[in-house]
This record gives structure tokens, C-alpha cells and sequence, in this order.
């Protein structure tokens, strides 16, 4: 719906109100539009005004808590999930917001326990079993995150969630054969998912198929939008199949880009390092301090490319500059006491020598 269009339907809906104050289908509809607009504080104010004339509207309790929901606001989100559990303590989807809700408060008990109530009323939704799948996976706990991605794909084998979930999962415990099943499942479901694309070719590329993983990232980059990633992920793999000068390519035209983000300049910083071209490397985390002056790990690499190309009183300066930004870090002390220990019994070596 266009703009004024919608505009028109807003002025018709509020006139509506005024004429018929305590009829909630209006304000159902208002605050659809003012949604469509992008509008949430208004949704919110109207969600609000219609549960002051009828405080058990579902849809206006379980709205409202899904806004505050995604503004994270939990608290908030909780009060309304828990009013409209208990108007209707048979709808699962209250139990699974809730449950998402915790989940994202990092409350492993709770959140297992509301999808757990969910799926009392609604057993064959494989979008509940996901969620826990997705809970139990962030945890870190990756087999019963893979039973339940299985079980969703026992409900809706065509499911996308699970399917690319379970090639997440499979990836993170090291069976790559799996993982690349199950992201070519998605890929034949969905042959323009970027996403996947990258994650096939990233998938070859640690099974060592460099022409399979060339061609899935070829595929990626063909798409339409954003390629800083897929260019990212390219030049890693380009790089470890000792592609250098592709690599460097690659990682230059992530920068053109988006030269706003570190990540491409100190990738290619820490390549131009690893090949012994120090200088270069130097330049391109000089770069990434231009944009981040306060991280103190790409301190940390200009230090180590001066102390590798020998150049110890710049290494040194650049490991001080670490320490002050983070004096609490035991390692960035350690390793700066340690180089300045070297510098000086080197100095006082060749002072000795000179006397002699």
C-alpha cells in the first residue's frame, strides 16, 4: 500500500473510532496501519486504548508483547504474554512466545519448560521444535539440538529452518558430509539463497574441493545483493588453497564495498603478514584503526608486524598502546614485559659488546 493511501486509511479508520468508540475492530485496524507505516510507538499507544474497553482481547495482548518482544524489552513483553496466558491458558502460541522470550533472556530452564507447555496443545508444529532445537544449540548442546531439528523435518521434511539448522549444526561437530547434504536440500528448495550458497561453498572449501567450493562461491557472488561477505569468504578459501594473489583481490574488492567495516582490512592484513609483505600488512591495520581506534587487538597485529619485521621500538610502542587501552588484560601485559625485557637485555648486550 502506498503512503498516501495509507495515510487516507489512517484518517478513515481514526473517523471511524470517533463515531464508534468502543467497537475494537477499529482500533485492530488502526493499528494494522500504523504497523504498515512503521509507526510502533502508535501501535502500541492504540494496542493499549483498546484493552482499557476490553482488557482480554488476545490478539491485542499477544501484539503487544511480540512489540515489546523485539524492542527487547522482556519485562514488558512477559506481562502482556502472561495476561493473555491466562484469558486463554490453551493457546500455545502464548507458551512459545513466552518460551521465545526467555530464550532470549538466556533462561535455559524457563524457556524448556514454556515450549515444552506448547507443544501440550500444538505437537505437530515443527516451528516449536525448532525453537528448541535453537535453544539447546546455543547452548551448545548439539545432539539434542539435532534430535529436535530432526524431529521438525519428521513433521515438514521441506522445513528450511531445519534443514539449514541441522547443516549448522553438523558443520560445528566436524561431519561435513552431513552439513553439505542438508544445505544442498535447501539449495534445491531454494536456489537464490545467498545464505546457502556461501555456506556449500564454505563447506567444500574445508573438504578440500577446490573446484566445487570455486564454483558454489561463483554461484553466491552471481546473486543479486550484498557480496562483502560472500567476497570475505572467498578470499579465505582462496587463501587456503594458496591462491594468494586471488585472495588479495578479493578481500580488496570487499573493501570497495563497504569500507566502513575492519573485518576486510585486517583480514587482508593478517594474509600481506602470513606472506612475510609486513609493510602492506601495517597498511591495512593502520586502516582499520582509521575506523576503530580503540581496539586494542589491531594494536595488537601492527605491534606484532613491526616486531616481525624487527622494527622492536615501534612494536614496542604500539604493545603499550594495548596495555593503556586495556590495563586489565594480563596477556597484553605479559607479552609487552616480555618484548620489553628482550629489547632491553639486547641494548645492554650490545652496549657491553661496544665497551669491550
Amino acid at each position: 500500500m502506498e503512503k498516501k493511501e495509507l495515510e487516507k486509511k489512517i484518517q478513515e479508520t481514526v473517523l471511524k473510532m470517533a463515531l464508534e468508540p468502543k467497537n475494537t475492530e477499529n482500533y485492530h485496524d488502526l493499528a494494522k496501519y500504523y504497523a504498515m507505516d512503521n509507526q510502533y510507538e502508535k501501535v502500541i499507544s492504540v494496542y493499549e486504548s483498546l484493552l482499557e474497553i476490553d482488557s482480554k482481547d488476545m490478539q491485542a495482548l499477544i501484539n503487544l508483547g511480540s512489540l515489546w518482544f523485539f524492542s527487547k524489552e522482556y519485562k514488558k513483553a512477559l506481562k502482556y504474554f502472561n495476561e493473555a496466558m491466562i484469558v486463554n491458558p490453551s493457546n500455545y502460541l502464548v507458551y512459545y512466545n513466552i518460551g521465545n522470550t526467555y530464550a532470549d533472556m538466556k533462561n535455559f530452564s524457563k524457556a524448556l519448560q514454556f515450549y515444552s507447555r506448547a507443544l501440550d496443545f500444538a505437537s505437530d508444529d515443527p516451528e516449536v521444535y525448532n525453537a528448541i532445537a535453537l535453544l539447546y544449540h546455543d547452548f551448545e548442546d548439539y545432539v539434542e539440538a539435532r534430535a529436535y531439528y530432526e524431529k521438525a523435518l519428521s513433521i515438514d521434511p521441506n522445513n528450511l529452518t531445519a534443514l539449514v539448522d541441522l547443516g549448522n549444526v553438523s558443520y560445528k561437530i566436524f561431519d561435513y558430509d552431513s552439513a553439505l547434504q542438508y544445505y544442498k536440500r535447501v539449495y534445491e528448495l531454494a536456489p537464490d539463497n545467498k545464505t546457502v550458497l556461501l555456506c556449500i561453498a564454505n563447506t567444500y572449501s574445508v573438504l578440500k574441493d577446490k573446484e566445487n567450493c570455486y564454483k558454489y562461491f561463483d554461484k553466491a557472488i552471481a546473486l543479486e545483493g550484498d557480496n562483502y561477505k560472500a567476497y570475505i569468504c572467498y578470499a579465505i578459501a582462496k587463501s587456503d588453497f594458496k591462491d594468494y594473489n586471488d585472495s588479495i583481490e578479493l578481500y580488496k574488492k570487499a573493501i570497495e564495498i563497504n569500507s566502513k567495516e575492519v573485518n576486510a582490512f585486517i583480514l587482508l592484513g593478517n594474509l600481506y603478514s602470513n606472506l612475510g609483505r609486513y609493510k602492506e600488512a601495517e597498511e591495512q591495520y593502520k586502516e582499520a584503526l582509521k575506523i576503530n581506534k580503540l581496539d586494542p587487538s589491531i594494536y595488537v597485529l601492527v605491534a606484532n608486524v613491526f616486531f616481525m619485521n624487527g622494527e622492536i621500538e615501534k612494536a614496542l610502542y604500539s604493545y603499550r598502546a594495548t596495555v593503556n587501552l586495556r590495563p586489565e588484560n594480563d596477556e597484553y601485559k605479559l607479552v609487552y614485559i616480555q618484548v620489553l625485557e628482550d629489547f632491553i637485555e639486547d641494548y645492554r648486550k650490545d652496549d657491553i659488546i661496544a665497551a669491550i
